[in-house]
């Protein structure tokens, strides 16, 4: 079990219990599972491209990540409808804590001038999104293999009903979240 899963167990439940004033331990906020998404401009051009993003965050995540397709053409962009243009991975249970004890504690802090992440970025509904710049940051992606530095977007979903108890529940589990 990761650091993360037993902290939540032994003492965050307990505090957010408290701290939010609730007497039900079920409607105590919890994360529900963490989405990966990139998305891959220059797969229109080059599709081995895409096959690297995809083993790239193979990696990050622990799983192999699903290809995502164009929903409709644009024009603008010379992408059509049904082109794979990305790739997303979901994780759950132990898989979502482990990446959530990896990212807290190894990747964030490798992020340079990192001030902490904004408190602006719930979606009203507990949820919290966030992007990073560079997937070189954790350590399982070897440097000298990478062909082009990428970004990537977290997404991380909780039970939470509104985004003040998403917040303190994100505070408790150290995200370092300024403001």
């Amino acid at each position: 079990m990761s650091y993360t899963k037993t902290l939540y167990d032994t003492h965050i439940k307990q505090q957010l219990m408290k701290d939010l004033n609730m007497t039900n331990p079920f409607r105590v906020p919890r994360v529900e599972k963490i989405v990966l998404n990139m998305c891959v401009k220059e797969a229109i051009q080059d599709s081995k491209k895409l096959q690297s993003a995809v083993d790239d965050l193979t990696l990050i995540a622990g799983q192999k990540p699903v290809i995502t397709t164009a929903k409709k053409s644009i024009a603008g962009f010379k992408l059509r409808e049904g082109m794979k243009i990305g790739a997303k991975v979901t994780l759950r249970k132990a898989r979502m804590y482990e990446f959530l004890d990896r990212l807290i504690n190894i990747a964030l802090p490798r992020v340079r001038d990192f001030r902490g992440l904004s408190h602006k970025s719930f979606d009203g509904r507990g949820n919290y999104a966030f992007g990073i710049k560079e997937q070189i940051i954790f350590p399982e992606i070897n440097y000298d293999k990478v062909d082009k530095i990428r970004g990537f977007d977290v997404i991380i979903c909780t039970s939470a009903h509104d985004d003040k108890e998403a917040l303190a529940l994100l505070k408790a589990l150290n995200l370092p979240i300024k403001g």
